[in-house]
């Protein structure tokens, strides 16, 4: 009776769910066969491409986290969190730093301040800023 009662239950939430996530579910299950048939030692080893097809399919439909039989759903959305942590990262990752000097520019700089030992910085970046035409005074100090 019990079973029968499931099966019914389960015609009825099959009707209601919605196609994508229908189809999302099927294409859970499938990738966990893929990942099962393959030759694998005891420890089952998942690669990017199974985390990133798992994450997709989690964001697509969120209900697929109650398909997944080999892998537990939290493991699915630590890989998404982790995901998300590397990409701000990325994003703000500062690209610059203090500007890279050319090789003329630090002979000139040194010249101009072992023949004029008593100029400071801004007085070399005054005399610099002639000869060379772009020069930020980060150049000489």
């Amino acid at each position: 009776m019990r079973g029968l009662c499931s099966l019914i239950w389960c015609a009825v939430v099959g009707l209601v769910r919605s196609r994508v996530a229908l189809q999302a579910e099927i294409l859970v299950l499938r990738h966990q066969l893929n990942v099962l048939r393959r030759k694998s030692p005891k420890r089952m080893a998942l690669g990017n491409i199974d985390r990133v097809v798992l994450i997709g399919l989690y964001r697509l439909a969120p209900k697929v986290l109650e398909a997944l039989k080999i892998i537990t759903p939290e493991t699915v959305i630590r890989w998404h969190r982790a995901g998300f942590r590397a990409y701000w990262r990325y994003k703000s990752y500062p690209l610059s730093g203090r500007p890279k000097i050319s090789a003329e520019i630090r002979q000139l700089v040194r010249e101009m301040s072992l023949a004029n030992p008593f100029w400071g910085a801004p007085r070399i970046h005054g005399n610099c800023k002639h000869r060379v035409r772009v020069m930020p005074p980060a150049y000489v100090s």
